[in-house]
Order: structure tokens, then C-alpha cells, then sequence
């Protein structure tokens, strides 16, 4: 593999995690340099697999023929075993915006630099798949019956991608892993209660029907954006129960290296400042997105950096 094409296929993952990692971008500042270009190779593996489920203006089954041929690439593009690239990449003067950037050549810069990514990194490659499982599992519109349902989709869009950062970020016991799946899923709760009212508005529905149940709250009521006293005792349930996977993998940190501490430290702050916003706004996901201030954000990136 010609060194200018990786170097630019990893500037392309740049460029898109700066455009579009609202959340996670600034994490990454929390890294050296090297292992924050990894990251953003691996964000946008993540962010163009999700873009291909999402692109509401192509019938259904174009998507799934298209997310099968970005499975059928991934893996063609990692058994072509692309050679490992000198430090000296990183100080290369490549400067190349997406403007103009045909979508099949994005496709193949970021493959090229994923399949360089797992290679380095020994990152299993089912980790990705099940990602790939994830977002095609989200085509169409669907309900959630049960609270294990629920964590196994946690697993395939945020668990997985755990598993591959901490091989970013360097770990030393297998306890890891699990934390790493634990994280994830309190990540991607947090994101299912930000993103409530545009989930239901698109046909998807995360909160399990056992919940809505429980606490005698219609998914019309959900359409309606009714935030009924049954509806804040369900925000507050799922809240607690988001928390408690914030504090069974605060663990995580103890088995990762310090870059890794740096980065996670600062997305839980991150990610636990949304969840800490819902409830501030007494559980109102409907009036306006929750989100945290720039500011805010680059905040936990220095305070985490400095912290360790």
C-alpha cells in the first residue's frame, strides 16, 4: 500500500470525525496524537456504517444491499493485510477536505484505513461485524419487548465498539472486556433517552414495552410528547438504571493505560453530563436536543487530560 494513500485515507477519518464527532471528538483531545488518528479511523468506520442505515431516502432494501457490500468489503479490504505504516505518516502534509471527495472513494479511504486500524491493533473483526449487525437490525421500524433485548442491541452498537477502543487504548486484564461492554451500554442508554422523541418519530421505539407497561405510558402518548407524571417516573427508572451501568464499569479505568484513562475519563464526563442534563430538565427530552455546550465539553477533555 503506497504511504500517501493511507496517510490520506487517515486524514479523510480525520476530517469527518471533526465535522461530525459532536461528542467524541473532543475526547480524543485527550490523546497523543498517533492513537487519536486511530480513534478517528475507527469513529468513522462507525459513523459511515450508521449513515447507511439512516439514509431515509433510499427504499429499505437498497440499504440492506448496501450495508451487506460494506460487510463484504470490510472484510475483503482487512484479508488484503495492508502493511504497517512508518511514524513518520503522522508528519505528513496531507491536507485533504471532504469537499469533493466522491462517496465510493470515501468508502475505500475509510476501509483502507480500518483494515490498516485492525491490523495494528489486533482488533477482532467480529467486533466490527456486530456493529455492522447492529445498524442493520435498526432498517427497519421496530419495539423493544424486554429490557434483555435491549442490552443485547446495546451490545451491537456501543458494547462492541468498546471492546475495539480499549484495544486503541491499551488494557491489561481480561476483566476488561466486560467493562468495556458495560460502558458502552451505559453510553448508548444515555443516547436512547437524549434521542427519545426523534427515535419515536422515525418508527423506533428502544424503551422496552415491559417499561412503557409498567409505568402506564402509550407509545401515542410518546408520539405526543406527554410528559405525564407516568412518563417522569419512566425517565426516572431508566435514568437510574442507565447510572448503574455508569458505576458497574467505573472500574474500567484501573485496567487501561493511561491515554485510555484520559479518553474514557473524559467521555463518561461527557456522556454523564447528558444524562445529569435530562434530569435537570425534569426528564423534557421533547422541547429542544439535550446536548452539553462546547465549552462544556472541552472542559472534561482538559480537566481529563490534567487529571491523569
Amino acid at each position: 500500500m503506497a504511504l500517501v494513500e493511507l496517510a490520506e485515507s487517515y486524514q479523510s477519518c480525520i476530517d469527518l470525525a471533526r465535522r461530525t464527532g459532536k461528542n467524541f471528538y473532543y475526547s480524543f483531545l485527550t490523546l497523543p496524537r498517533p492513537m487519536a488518528v486511530d480513534m478517528c479511523v475507527l469513529y468513522s468506520f462507525m459513523r459511515w456504517t450508521d449513515d447507511l442505515a439512516d439514509a431515509e431516502d433510499v427504499p429499505v432494501e437498497l440499504r440492506q444491499v448496501a450495508i451487506q457490500q460494506w460487510k463484504d468489503k470490510l472484510l475483503a479490504a482487512i484479508d488484503a493485510r495492508p502493511v504497517s505504516s512508518p511514524d513518520e505518516m503522522w508528519d505528513m502534509d496531507v491536507d485533504d477536505s471532504l469537499t469533493g471527495v466522491k462517496t465510493a472513494e470515501m468508502d475505500r479511504r475509510i476501509l483502507r484505513a480500518t483494515a490498516h486500524l485492525v491490523h495494528k491493533h489486533s482488533i477482532p473483526v467480529q467486533y466490527l461485524l456486530d456493529v455492522i449487525a447492529g445498524v442493520e437490525s435498526d432498517l427497519e421500524p421496530r419495539a423493544i419487548s424486554t429490557f434483555a433485548e435491549l442490552e443485547q442491541y446495546c451490545y451491537h452498537v456501543a458494547g462492541a465498539v468498546g471492546l475495539g477502543c480499549i484495544h486503541i487504548w491499551g488494557y491489561q486484564d481480561s476483566r476488561a472486556t466486560q467493562l468495556a461492554i458495560d460502558c458502552g451500554t451505559a453510553f448508548q442508554l444515555t443516547n436512547i433517552l437524549r434521542d427519545l422523541a426523534e427515535d419515536a418519530r422515525h418508527g423506533r421505539v428502544y424503551l422496552p414495552t415491559e417499561d412503557l407497561e409498567q409505568f402506564g405510558y402509550s407509545l401515542d402518548q410518546l408520539l405526543r410528547g406527554e410528559r405525564t407524571p407516568e412518563f417522569r417516573q419512566l425517565m426516572r427508572f431508566q435514568v437510574a438504571r442507565a447510572q448503574d451501568y455508569y458505576d458497574r464499569s467505573a472500574a474500567l479505568s484501573d485496567y487501561l493505560s493511561v491515554p485510555g484513562r484520559r479518553i474514557l475519563s473524559a467521555m463518561r464526563e461527557i456522556y454523564g453530563g447528558l444524562l445529569r442534563e435530562i434530569e435537570r430538565r425534569d426528564y423534557d427530552v421533547f422541547t429542544s436536543r439535550v446536548q452539553l455546550s462546547r465549552l462544556r465539553k472541552l472542559k472534561a477533555a482538559l480537566v481529563a487530560r490534567f487529571r491523569h
